[in-house]
């Protein structure tokens, strides 16, 4: 914890993510990927770095991950 407090949502999403986020380009290439490992049950989030401030920060890849999540998981 860093001592500060929360963002508000709204001011976080204008301002952009507090940490590396990736490309749409190379968030599409990892998906699949991110997907597995979620679903694995691995920590996604560390092995695929910028992910989810990508996702906090495009709701179009965040929706695609989403979907994909689901098709996974319901297959």
């Amino acid at each position: 914890m860093t001592g500060q407090p929360p963002r508000d949502p709204l001011i976080g999403r204008l301002l952009g993510p507090t940490e590396p986020e990736l490309s749409c380009e190379r968030c599409f290439e990892e998906l699949d990927r991110y997907v597995e490992l979620e679903l694995a049950g691995a920590d996604a989030d560390a092995m695929v770095p910028g992910m989810r401030a990508h996702f906090e920060g495009c709701s179009a890849c965040a929706e695609d991950h989403e979907s994909l999540l689901t098709l996974v998981r319901d297959a």
